[in-house]
């Protein structure tokens, strides 16, 4: 079977991009030959239409799945037209990922499992998402991905609610939810990176 994972990098290594369609990198993996191929999102700076772009992509390059870690509901209406199996919550490396997907431990996701602004969003990650990118030295893989959240921050970086319509708030608190879980996975991934790197120094 060909995945199309979503990844940081190109490589087994990489780190798995929990964005679909503004993903830094797809990894398209061969389960059955081994083959890897790492190739840049060509719709990451896509105006508009992301996530249908880069479905249609990765069905076009012969993907039967995709794995990743957030769908939206036009990407994933795509995906399932294009009759590719979906698998969501996926966080570690692309190396990871695969080992759980050949162990079975990985179920098809049945529904989209964010809005559809989710990477692209309404505004206060712009300001995020460069600070953090640049900062943390992760740059497409956090800069992008908090780069265009929310609404815009204040000048206490704190986004205006007065004349916010309440859907509006509660839209912007299930957004940020979805942000603080994808970098709790992303801090979980790196420290088990760093562990792994530490071990693999101490080797005589």
């Amino acid at each position: 079977m060909k995945i199309a994972l979503t990844a940081q990098g190109p490589d087994l290594s990489s780190l798995i991009d929990p964005r679909f369609g503004r993903c830094s990198f797809f990894v398209f993996a061969d389960t059955d030959t081994g083959a890897i191929e790492g190739i840049e999102n060509p719709h990451l700076n896509a105006m508009g239409g992301a996530g249908i772009q880069a479905a249609q992509f990765v069905a076009n390059r012969g993907a039967e799945a995709v794995m990743t870690g957030f769908c939206g509901p036009n990407a994933f209406q795509t995906l399932q037209a294009a009759g590719l199996r979906l698998f969501t919550g996926i966080d570690g490396t692309v190396q990871e990922a695969l080992d759980r997907f050949k162990e079975g431990r990985l179920e098809i996701t049945q529904a989209p499992t964010v809005g559809a602004h989710f990477g692209m969003g309404r505004g206060m990650g712009r300001g995020m998402g460069r600070g953090m990118g640049r900062g943390m030295g992760m740059g497409q893989g956090m800069g992008q991905g908090m780069g265009q959240g929310l609404r815009p921050p204040t000048a206490q970086g704190i986004p205006e609610t007065g004349s916010i319509p309440e859907t509006d708030r509660k839209e912007d608190v299930t957004y940020l939810k979805q942000q603080a879980e994808y970098l709790k996975q992303q801090i979980e991934a790196i420290t088990k990176q760093i562990a792994k790197l530490e071990g693999d120094e101490q080797k005589p």
